[in-house]
């Protein structure tokens, strides 16, 4: 107990310092919301359990939710995918992972996120000089946002890990306009008996979007409809912490529970969430998973809680539900889903997520120590 009143401490310690120096300079930056595509998460498991993830995950999905995590793999190396598409198929999202160990201490990994809208009609020049219609005329775009996430994490003691994330952003719509970012995140993970406790700081030194845009392929449509020619602008993606604790129970020799509560910690002014002040505002999210002899999984999970107006004036509280499945098809691949809500912004707000995980060659537990793990 006292090294959890230690851990909350620091962390506490750690996001008062990024608060207070956000307020600082709250004359001369702007807080903006972007890259939110990196806040949507990776992994049909982490996504089935409402993307409570910083301190239970252990595999090569880690590098996203914690880079600590990945020293947990047992495997030599280990390969994820994923894909969903949001708004009835409109937009699509994609992730690949790898990791390898460098060493018993060190461990490496690679992370590419997609999230584009594909074949957006551009009808620019849908009339010719004439001032016919002519549908030949149109072209197609894109519009997407990637990101290279580089990661590293450290055994430094039997019950500590940590972890380090470089984020390479870029972000195109079409040949109208590009950008590119970069971020730094760091993690880390302390396992106490059948507790775990997680902390990560995201864009930790505050990540920038650099955009270049192409404002003579735009100038005309954009003084006929009476809008502001866009500038080249940069974008600013504030810091984050998050607070994460783990609790593992093992219910008989064939069942287990898991339960996992992360605490997101932002400060770029008052949210609307649960806890909130122009300090700091806290978005609370709660996972659990139950497994059946290490092979076959069902997870639940909710968070981003809202109070709402409704129609009449009256609040609701709104919240993003999830729930997935989970199956070991051996020891080597696992196969996970999740049904998960994006909030209730479209008249689809469901979303099926599939992921598929590949571990090849076990490592040997003189190799590298998995003590304080959940099912070592």
């Amino acid at each position: 107990m006292k090294a959890i009143g230690l851990f909350i401490f620091i962390f506490y310690g750690l996001g008062c310092f990024i608060g207070f120096d956000q307020n600082s300079h709250a004359q001369s930056i702007a807080p903006k919301y972007s890259n939110e595509f990196l806040n949507i998460g990776v992994g049909a498991r982490a996504l089935g359990m409402g993307g409570a993830q910083v301190s239970a995950t252990r595999d090569v999905t880690a590098a996203y939710w914690n880079p600590a995590g990945i020293l947990g793999i047992s495997h030599q190396y280990e390969f994820a995918l994923m894909h969903a598409e949001y708004f009835a198929g409109i937009a699509k999202y994609d992730y690949a992972g790898f990791s390898t160990p460098l060493d018993e201490k060190n461990q490496v990994a690679v992370s590419l996120i997609r999230f584009g809208v594909d074949d957006i009609p551009d009808t620019r020049f849908l009339y010719d000089a004439n001032g016919a219609l002519n549908y030949n005329n149109i072209r197609f775009f894109n519009a997407a946002d990637y990101a290279l996430i580089l990661s590293y994490a450290r055994d430094v003691h039997e019950k500590i890990k940590v972890g380090a994330n470089t984020k390479i952003i870029h972000r195109n719509v079409g040949k109208f306009a590009k950008a590119w970012g970069f971020g730094l995140d760091l993690g880390a993970i302390f396992l106490l008996d059948k507790w775990q406790l997680g902390a990560m700081l995201r864009d930790v030194t505050t990540t920038f979007n650099a955009w270049t845009h192409n404002a003579e392929m735009v100038r005309d449509i954009y003084a006929q409809t009476n809008n502001e020619v866009p500038l080249n602008t940069t974008e600013l993606t504030l810091p984050q912490a998050i607070l994460s604790a783990t609790r593992n129970f093992k219910l008989s020799d064939e069942f287990r529970l898991q339960t996992v509560m992360d605490l997101n910690f932002t400060f770029d002014g008052r949210r609307n969430t649960i806890v909130n002040s122009e300090l700091m505002s806290i978005d609370p999210r709660l996972g659990l998973e139950f497994g059946y002899k290490n092979t076959a999984f069902l997870r639940g999970g909710f968070g981003n809680i809202q109070k709402l107006r409704d129609f009449d004036q009256s609040f609701y509280t709104s919240f993003q539900p999830s729930f997935g499945i989970g199956v070991f098809l051996n020891e080597l691949v696992h196969i996970d889903y999740a049904l998960s809500d994006i909030g209730s912004v479209s008249e689809t707000p469901y979303s099926h997520v599939f992921s598929v995980k590949v571990a090849l060659k076990k490592l040997d537990k003189e190799y590298r120590s998995f003590k304080g793990w959940p099912g070592e």
